[in-house]
């Protein structure tokens, strides 16, 4: 069962609201996400392009750049080596963009994700020495990748690493001491590292790319704002990659969209089409769940290199067959998925797995590629950090999930004899291992756990108690000024209680939508729409209340049922008309 909770910081909302000119409910939002000081809220209402932070500020980033600057004009061959998801893909379009612009040669490579895996490896390494390459750029990768530039060095290579993910470490198994590991590569850029003065430390791949994109125009004497058209690939990654919508992140974002909906880009077009959204404006909504996932599809299912020929490509007939190839690759996907989420369901309710605290399920027939979007669909269903196993070429493999409260990373980390090799993020990571310590694993990660029953209970903070009353155009208006949500900056979420249900109207060929006409005890009526399952709100309005409540429910005739309800509030336009609703996001009855 959700816990609900109200946020209760306390702030100047009356100073706040008059020296911004907001209201203040608003100025109560941003205490609520911890934007108190004058200075960081001024920054945050107003997120413009030169409130970016300089790349020069980065460690390694200079250095970074006037080794490629040498290379470049000494005509020495350049291979970028990427990742397979949104931001590797969206990365690798950033650097290989920059750096043909300044006259370099430079191609890419990306690793194929079944059968390579992630990250730059030792074939990578070797054959680009066969390839006369001189300098390797990796780029949402290569932080972890100890052994692979000791060997590109070894041979000769330069080796500049930009990435964005946690800085590798190991446990003393004496001591227990956390001990980092660094990489000897001619360049590390990743704002991550411990003595990186970079201000802000969450940047996804393609972002840190694009930093040291913005020093190499600078250094070839271009304008600056030539970089800025890129803004809108960053954007793409930023959302897809699950990064904070905050400082940068937030800029990045903004202005990204505003680019992404007027964008010239060929093969984005293209996909825009094939996925039905032409005509819509794009928001994060639908770039992390139609344009992104499209992308992916294209590493998780053949090669990502199709992706990026997408946003490559100058030739519109060949963009439209690679977006209807991405969109069926999609749809693809979709299936697998289902298809796995239901294998790993029966597993854990048909074992002792479902007691577990940290989920570890290891079944040999899904499809490895999409283990990880499994492993989050698990995790949501059961609230406990979750690990999707499957048979690889060269044995087990797989992606983990995690929720706020474990550190997936750390967790790992402490299992690191277990594993053949794994990486990631305190939220998600990737893992191999033999065959034969999968169970040892389990083992080990619950034994090792502290996480309370309580962690395993889902928990909502809700930014306010708001009745219907306050609701209206202007108010939703002002709404507007804290987009774009996503991680770090999530949409507000507001509370009313006690509310009852005039009538009820199942939506949709399949009945995934329902809408509710909602009224307070004040008289004031509006309508709440619930997306998703109406059977399960129909079976708790059963056992809670009887069917005979239920029907006269949906009869639209006098009922016992009463709602807490927790929503956004938004605008509804239909055939000319524009009235008030209620996105609600969870429920629970009164009774």
């Amino acid at each position: 069962m959700e816990k609900w909770y109200i946020k209760n910081r306390k702030g100047d909302y009356k100073g706040i609201s008059k020296r911004f000119k907001i209201s203040e409910l608003l100025a109560k939002l941003l205490v609520n996400r911890g934007i108190t000081d004058y200075s960081s809220i001024d920054y945050f209402l107003n997120p413009n392009l030169d409130r970016l932070h300089n790349p020069s500020l980065m460690k390694d980033l200079n250095v970074g750049a006037d080794i490629i600057k040498s290379k470049i004009l000494s005509k020495k061959k350049i291979r970028i080596v990427g990742d397979f998801d949104v931001d590797g893909v969206m990365a690798i379009y950033v650097l290989y963009t920059g750096i043909k612009k300044c006259g370099g040669l430079v191609d890419y490579v990306i690793p194929d994700r079944v059968n390579e895996g992630y990250g730059i490896n030792n074939q990578i390494v070797e054959q680009a020495k066969d390839d006369g390459i001189d300098t390797i750029i990796t780029c949402d990768n290569g932080i972890a990748a100890i052994e692979q530039v000791e060997l590109a060095k070894k041979i000769g290579l330069t080796v500049i690493i930009t990435d964005h993910h946690d800085i590798p470490f190991m446990i003393d198994e004496i001591t227990g001491e956390k001990k980092v590991l660094y990489t000897k590569a001619d360049a590390v850029i990743n704002p991550k590292q411990e003595d990186c003065k970079y201000p802000f430390k969450y940047l996804c791949g393609a972002a840190v790319a694009y930093k040291l994109v913005e020093r190499l125009y600078s250094i070839f004497s271009f304008q600056q704002t030539l970089a800025h058209p890129l803004l809108e690939y960053v954007a793409i990654a930023t959302i897809c990659d699950v990064v904070d919508l905050i400082d940068e992140n937030r800029i990045i974002v903004k202005e990204g969209l505003e680019l992404l909906n007027n964008t010239k880009n060929i093969g984005l077009r293209a996909l825009i089409k094939e996925t039905g959204i032409e005509n819509k404006k794009i928001s994060v909504y639908h770039v992390g769940f139609i344009i992104g996932p499209s992308i992916n599809a294209s590493g998780r299912l053949d090669t990502a290199i199709r992706s990026l020929e997408l946003l490559l490509s100058k030739d519109e007939e060949e963009a439209n067959s690679i977006a209807k190839e991405l969109k069926e690759l999609n749809d693809e996907r979709k299936k697998i998925t289902e298809d796995g989420v239901e294998k790993i369901v029966n597993t854990i309710e048909s074992s002792n797995l479902i007691n577990d605290k940290v989920l570890v399920v290891y079944e040999p027939s899904i499809n490895e590629s999409v283990a990880g979007i499994i492993a989050g669909r698990v995790k949501e269903k059961y609230y406990r950090p979750t690990i999707v196993l499957t048979q690889g070429k060269e044995g087990v493999k797989g992606s983990g999930r995690s929720i706020e409260e474990y550190n997936l990373f750390e967790e790992l980390s402490k299992c690191k004899g277990l594993l053949k090799k794994f990486g990631g993020h305190p939220m998600a990571a990737g893992l191999s291992l033999e065959e034969d310590n999968v169970s040892l694993l389990r083992r080990s990660l619950n034994d090792f756990t502290i996480l309370s029953q309580d962690d395993l209970i889902p928990k909502t903070y809700i930014d306010m108690q708001l009745p219907m009353d306050f609701i209206n155009f202007k108010l939703i208006d002002e709404l507007k000024l804290l987009e774009p949500f996503g991680k770090g900056n999530e949409k507000p979420i507001f509370g009313e209680k006690n509310l009852k249900i005039s009538r009820g109207f199942a939506l949709g060929a399949n009945r995934n939508a329902l809408k509710l006409i909602l009224s307070n005890k004040k008289g004031i009526s509006m309508e709440g729409l619930i997306f998703g399952d109406v059977r399960d709100f129909e079976r708790k309005v059963s056992e809670m209340y009887g069917n005979d409540e239920l029907q006269k429910l949906y009869r639209g005739v006098n009922n016992n049922i009463e709602m807490d309800i927790l929503y956004y509030p938004s605008i509804n336009e239909y055939n000319g008309n524009t009235n008030l609703q209620l996105i609600i996001q969870s429920y629970r009855f009164s009774k």
